[in-house]
This record gives structure tokens, C-alpha cells and sequence, in this order.
């Protein structure tokens, strides 16, 4: 099966988060000849797989997910989101770019490198063996990455965690790249930490001011004071921690009430240059200097992780470059994925994956020619990990 035939298949599989619906299963059918075992991690009704060639030397890991964010509208699809169509050089449906092709692509890469290496080892005088025999191959996939995460990724890290396994080197099959593939890989992702701060007050007549304390003016200065803040400047790899509100409520509904709360939602999206620790004792300085009367609950959404340049960047850059001569840059802008678990196992990781211009939308799609390209550097990137 060519690259393109594989991800057709993953596509006409329905796995709208957290339903796998047999992805998993038909992926360890390609696996499982290339000698790889399989275990299955399921849990809470997500499906989770790690699959494994080989047990020695260095493990070099490909993780990604199977599940997909629903269709929206299926009148509003040119065609079925589930139906794998090609039109104009593009394949279209609901997973092509985020992210069945990376997956697709991965197990190409690895049946196209260990045949080679066969042939290779076949026509040599003196025989080389296998190099997965040195060190290892693994898979880590779930069906639980678009939607809550709590029973995806997380959990087979953490029976890898308390089995003593680490990982040396991942890549990430996130859609990564902006305008063409290979221009951007992600060596980090910023941490999110929310907080839900209700601020009290005494609610009243609005014609008796002497009577009432109104939350929402105590705490506006605060809340200006926050959003001015400069938490830090960032570093060579992230941009400055970012503080943004995205809900704020208060009142009864009627507009002779001072509401006797106020209760705003915030979050940092922050960089390996602050600290949760830090941000939240500054938050709460900053609240109590105000004479505020408050409550606030915190919610870790993602760590930052970071990798700095070295092996893997190295390696993934030189297989873009050789394969289709582009010059990657590294990022570590957008959203967070499922790297944030893995980091806590494997000192370097990376994404990268196809175009991400139509991922979650409407018609979502992934340019044909780009798939064989990112399977062979995914291959290149392998066999250069693999060898050293």
C-alpha cells in the first residue's frame, strides 16, 4: 500500500474523538509484519496503542492521534467528510492534514526503510544487520488527543513511567508546517494555566451606593494592573508569557442591581521562562495589594516543554532539506498537544507534519504530492537516529 492509500483508509474511518473506530487495530495490521508488538493501553473508552520493534539501544518513538474534531455541517462539505476524495491534487476529509497522513506516512517511512536496509545488507559482502538491532522503533497512539486527554497519551506514558521505560528521541505528527511542507517544525509548546477568580462584594440598590460594595469596580484596577503586567520576556525560543481574560460575569439581569460578585476567567500561556509557582504567587501579591476579598481556583492545562537544537532537530532538519530543500525554522507558537505528556519520558522531542491551513475547518484537506515527500523524511530522519 503507497502512503496515499494508507491515509485513505484511516480517513473513511469515522474517529470523531474519542471514537477510534478500528484505526487503531487496522495500523497494527501494517505493524505487526514489520515486526513490532503491540500492546494496548485502552482506558475510559479511549483507545491507546504502543507499538515496539526491537529492545535495545536508543527507542525512537513516532506519536500521533486517530481521532479527529467533528465534521460541522455535512451539507456544507463539498463532499463526504468520510468519503476520502481527490480533487484538483488534493485529497480531502475529515483527518487528511490533522493528522491521519502523518501516521500514514510514518508506517511507510518505516516499511520503506527496513526494506532498503534489507536489500542493502543482501547485496553487502559483509553483512551489516539490521539496524533496528542496535536501537529501537516504537509507535504511541491515541484516540483521546482532540477532545478531553485524560485517558489518551497521559496513561500509556504513565505505564511506561512506572515500567521504568524512557523514550530517547519523538517525533510528533502534528500538521506543523505554514505554507509549505517542511518550512516549520515545533520544538516546543507553551504551558496554559486558567484560573477562575471570583471577587466578593455586597450586592445592593444601585440608587443606595452607600450601601453596597461593587465587585466588578474594586476589582478593575486589579484586573487592569494584571492584564498590564509584563510576566516575563520570553527567551530565545518563546515569545513573552501572554495574559488574556476570556470570560467575565457579573449582575442579576437587572439593571438596578449591584451584583454581590464578580467572577472573571484568565489564562497564561507561558514560556520555560516563568514558573506555575511564580505566576501564581504574583497573581495573588498583585490581588492582595488591591485589599481584594477573593477566591481563585487554578487549573493546569499543559507544562511547557523545549527542545533545544541538537540530534533530533538536526537529524528531522537535514532529512527536510535533503528530501525537498527547504530550509525548516523552529517554532514554538500555536496551541499545546499531546507532547506535553511525553516530554515528561523523552528529553528531546519535536512536531512535524503537513500543511496546517485547513486543519478543524471546513473541507479539510492535505496537497497529494506532499505525502510520499513526508514519509521520506520521516524515513531519512529514522535511519539517521537509528544508525548513530
Amino acid at each position: 500500500m503507497t502512503v496515499l492509500d494508507k491515509v485513505q483508509a484511516l480517513i473513511a474511518r469515522p474517529s470523531v474523538t474519542p471514537d477510534d473506530a478500528g484505526c487503531l487495530d487496522l495500523i497494527a495490521s501494517w505493524l505487526v509484519p514489520l515486526g513490532f508488538s503491540i500492546e494496548r493501553f485502552d482506558a475510559g473508552g479511549v483507545s491507546n496503542l504502543w507499538a515496539r520493534r526491537g529492545s535495545k539501544g536508543r527507542l525512537i518513538c513516532f506519536a500521533g492521534h486517530t481521532d479527529v474534531v467533528p465534521t460541522g455541517p455535512l451539507e456544507k462539505w463539498a463532499s463526504p467528510p468520510f468519503e476520502p476524495t481527490i480533487r484538483d491534487g488534493f485529497l480531502y476529509g475529515r483527518g487528511a492534514a490533522d493528522m491521519k497522513s502523518s501516521i500514514a506516512a510514518c508506517v511507510a517511512a518505516i516499511e520503506n526503510l527496513l526494506n532498503r536496509r534489507e536489500l542493502e545488507n543482501a547485496a553487502s559482502a559483509v553483512p551489516q544487520g539490521d539496524t533496528a538491532a542496535h536501537n529501537s522503533l516504537a509507535l504511541l497512539l491515541t484516540s483521546d488527543e482532540e477532545g478531553d486527554a485524560i485517558d489518551g497519551t497521559v496513561r500509556v506514558v504513565e505505564a511506561l513511567k512506572a515500567r521504568g521505560e524512557t523514550i530517547d528521541f519523538c517525533i510528533v505528527g502534528e500538521p506543523t508546517c505554514v505554507k509549505q511542507l517542511g518550512d516549520t517544525m515545533k520544538n516546543g509548546r507553551r504551558g496554559s494555566l486558567s484560573a477562575r477568580l471570583t471577587v466578593q462584594g455586597v450586592q445592593g440598590h444601585v440608587a443606595y451606593p452607600e450601601q453596597v460594595r461593587n465587585p466588578v469596580h474594586l476589582a478593575a484596577p486589579a484586573l487592569a494592573e494584571l492584564a498590564a503586567t509584563t510576566w516575563d520576556a520570553g527567551n530565545e525560543y518563546f515569545p513573552p508569557t501572554s495574559f488574556q481574560i476570556s470570560n467575565a460575569h457579573a449582575g442579576t439581569g437587572a439593571g438596578n442591581v449591584v451584583p454581590g460578585s464578580f467572577v472573571i476567567d484568565f489564562n497564561f500561556r507561558f514560556s520555560t521562562a516563568s514558573t506555575v509557582d511564580g505566576l501564581q504567587n504574583r497573581v495573588h501579591q498583585l490581588l492582595d495589594r488591591h485589599g481584594l476579598d477573593y477566591d481563585i481556583a487554578w487549573t493546569l492545562g499543559a507544562k511547557p516543554f523545549l527542545t533545544p537544537r541538537g540530534e533530533l532537530c538536526a537529524a528531522l532538519t537535514a532529512a527536510v532539506a535533503a528530501t525537498i530543500g527547504v530550509a525548516a525554522q523552529l517554532s514554538t507558537t500555536g496551541g499545546t498537544s499531546d507532547g506535553r505528556f511525553i516530554a515528561d519520558i523523552c528529553p528531546q522531542l519535536v512536531e512535524f507534519g503537513p500543511v496546517n491551513a485547513s486543519i478543524h475547518k471546513l473541507d479539510e484537506c492535505i496537497t497529494v504530492a506532499d505525502l510520499e515527500p513526508l514519509a521520506k523524511i520521516y524515513e531519512l530522519t529514522f535511519e539517521k537516529l537509528l544508525s548513530t
